[in-house]
């Protein structure tokens, strides 16, 4: 690995993140309205554009003020977290269109699948969106330059106090 700048950021507000995509398409789910999924990918749309957690505007209005989720800060890259989001937002765009198209097996397995990896990130502490970002890195494709903090596995949560 070589030396590089890593970035603060708050793993709680990329927590609030996937647990609101989880609970938005569940819910989607049970009461049939693609619309509901059509809207959590724009917002994850609108977060990537704005390099953001989509959902991280309810960490910062509602949950952090109140206490009721604590800042999870650590040294880390936000590209492929970014990367992460935005390969959600594409599963949850087709996933919507094919519903709203008839394609009802194809939308829903696209909205779990992104339900699944996003708790397996939420609830896991494991990222497979930023695994794929650091392995398309180590091809050196364009756009994909970072690499894992020091000691910390390819799409794991890094550990507080280490850096590179």
């Amino acid at each position: 690995m070589t030396s590089q700048t890593l970035q603060k950021v708050d793993h709680s507000a990329l927590k609030t993140n996937q647990l609101f995509i989880i609970l938005l398409n569940i819910l989607a789910f049970i009461i049939n309205q693609p619309i509901l999924t059509a809207f959590v990918a724009l917002v994850l749309g609108i977060g990537a554009v704005l390099k953001t957690p989509g959902f991280g505007f309810v960490y910062k209005s509602i949950f952090k003020p109140r206490g009721w989720m604590k800042p999870d800060v650590l040294e880390d890259n936000p590209e492929p977290h970014r990367f992460s989001q935005i390969v959600g937002f594409s599963f949850l765009l087709v996933g919507a269109i094919s519903l709203f198209l008839g394609f009802i097996g194809l939308g829903w397995t696209l909205v779990w699948i992104v339900i699944a990896l996003a708790s397996l990130n939420a609830f896991g502490g494991f990222c497979v969106g930023c695994a794929v970002y650091y392995w398309l890195a180590r091809f050196n494709l364009p756009g994909f330059g970072k690499q894992p903090p020091a000691g910390t596995f390819p799409g794991a949560k890094p550990k507080a106090g280490v850096t590179a």
